[in-house]
């Protein structure tokens, strides 16, 4: 692995970033920044500054692996484009992504489930399972987020956590996936920037199940998401139609008010009073703690 990958990410995506966020602002293309009192516009779609040093970081690499995986990245990133310009349906962006997930297939692709040190062998329905996988971490991730740092940050664990459990191909796309999004995460920290928008979070989430069917960690990295499930789980139960049923609102003290529907965030929020950085502090605790719990289970 050349060690220069991340380092080269990192700084690509630092100097990056605000260039393109400055582009977006001049653009039109910002959002609301609604959990700040003030309301601030900032840029949207800085997650193209995420591909592009992903890209670029990994660009001279000769393995045909790792061109598919970013590929495949970069085909969620124009999914999230799509949807970041013109607000997908919900199963139109499905249908995009399970068709962005196809050029992985070209890749020869392990049958076998890795459960905890057991290898299971599903044979032809592996690569069925493949397409789903990264389907789902791509939208897991892109729906547990709006908060400055939420979805860059968690993700950024996530990616160390996969790195330390993968070799080869699989260890160096998450490598340089950590890299560019620490790069990113400095400019999306609290307060933020630039917002990753659709075209990051869809990449990021599809990165991080690529890597997980390319190292045979798919159990791990499924782990991993394990809050984006919850999350996905209680607003499955409205049909994910929160935001026609309000949103998060900031009192006058700087803390949060749960919406009035049942999410993984929400939980956090009807339990301990927090402004926006401590939740999102929170977030990355639990994933930092399910991080050392995968790398100590996959020992």
């Amino acid at each position: 692995m050349d060690a220069t990958t991340p380092f080269a990410g990192f700084l690509i995506s630092l100097f990056l970033t605000p260039y393109i966020a400055r582009l977006m602002k001049k653009a039109g293309i910002v959002g609301r920044d609604v959990h700040k009192p003030e309301k601030p516009e900032v840029p949207e779609m800085g997650g193209i500054a995420l591909l592009i040093s992903l890209a670029m970081s990994l660009g001279l690499s000769p393995s045909e692996v790792i061109s598919k995986a970013v590929l495949t990245a970069l085909l969620f990133g124009l999914t999230g484009i799509l949807d970041d310009l013109t607000v997908l349906k919900q199963s139109h962006k499905v249908l995009l992504c399970l068709i962005m997930s196809i050029p992985i297939l070209s890749l020869p692709l392990n049958h076998t489930l890795n459960l905890f040190g057991l290898a299971v062998d599903i044979g032809l329905a592996y690569p069925v399972f493949a397409i789903l996988f990264i389907t789902a971490s791509a939208n897991l991730v892109n729906m547990l987020a709006g908060f400055n740092g939420l979805e860059v940050g968690t993700s950024s664990i996530a990616l160390l956590s996969l790195a330390l459990i993968t070799k080869g191909d699989a260890q160096m796309l998450a490598l340089a996936g950590l890299g560019a999004s620490l790069g990113f995460l400095w400019w999306n920290r609290y307060p933020a920037k630039v917002f990753p928008g659709d075209v990051g979070t869809l990449s990021l989430g599809a990165l991080i199940g690529v890597i997980g069917i390319l190292g045979k960690v798919e159990v791990y990295a499924a782990i991993l998401l394990i809050p984006h499930a919850v999350d996905f789980l209680l607003k499955m139960r409205i049909r994910f139609r929160g935001k026609a049923m309000g949103r998060t609102e900031i009192l006058e003290d700087g803390t949060l008010k749960a919406p009035p529907y049942l999410s993984f965030l929400g939980l956090i929020m009807r339990a301990k009073r927090v402004k926006e950085w401590q939740l999102v502090s929170i977030v990355w605790l639990l994933e930092l703690a399910l991080g050392m719990f995968v790398f100590l289970l996959h020992l």
